[in-house]
């Protein structure tokens, strides 16, 4: 509920790169707009708290040592931080500014507010949770599911994975922007080999 009080700046932070106001179209859409503001803004800081509760979860059911739950813990959130911080400065500015392009002088872009945080808040959560692939190939290998020749073994079902992941969390469908995401988390997935060994 704290968050709620810092949701219009929370806004006006996430609408900076728009150069545009943001217009509503219902009574109650401001304040619902608000609201799902707040509740992104929420599952962002409260992330280290999920991850403290994965890595105890995983302690208790596969009995990992502390140094490794330690290592998931702080790995864990930092890892979903770099994800919504790479889409908030990087994949979001360039592929709205991609659509936008698409206005003109008889055909001007009025950005509804519910639509924008719906937009903005599926891709930032979303970045931080597939920027998560290499603790959960980690995971994988230690719970005897597959081992790190797996992941080697299946590189190219890696890279068609990776661009539909990249075709489908991506604004835009052009291939600059899908690279944004898609060499990235392919980066991610060597990566995770490296880490599974």
């Amino acid at each position: 509920m704290l968050l709620f009080f810092y949701a219009p700046d929370l806004l006006n932070f996430m609408k900076a790169y728009l150069g545009q106001d943001l217009a509503f179209y219902g009574v109650f859409e401001p304040m619902v707009a608000l609201i799902k503001v707040a509740s992104i803004g929420a599952l962002i800081v409260l992330s280290p708290w999920f991850a403290f509760r994965i890595s105890q979860a995983l302690r208790a059911v596969f009995g990992f040592s502390l140094t490794f739950v330690s290592l998931f813990f702080f790995t864990s959130f930092i890892l979903f931080f770099t994800g919504v911080l790479f889409c908030f400065f990087v994949t979001l500015p360039f592929g709205i500014h991609f659509l936008l392009q698409f206005g003109s002088d008889t055909v001007r872009p009025i950005i509804g507010v519910g639509k924008f945080v719906n937009f903005t808040g599926f891709f930032l959560l979303g970045f931080g949770t597939i920027f998560e692939l290499p603790l959960i190939m980690v995971i994988i290998t230690r719970t005897g599911v597959a081992d790190a020749e797996f992941f080697k073994k299946n590189r190219r079902y890696a890279i068609l994975i990776v661009a539909i992941l990249a075709a489908v969390l991506t604004p835009t469908p052009d291939v600059f922007n899908m690279s944004l995401m898609g060499i990235p988390l392919y980066f991610l997935y060597e990566i995770g080999i490296i880490f599974s060994r």
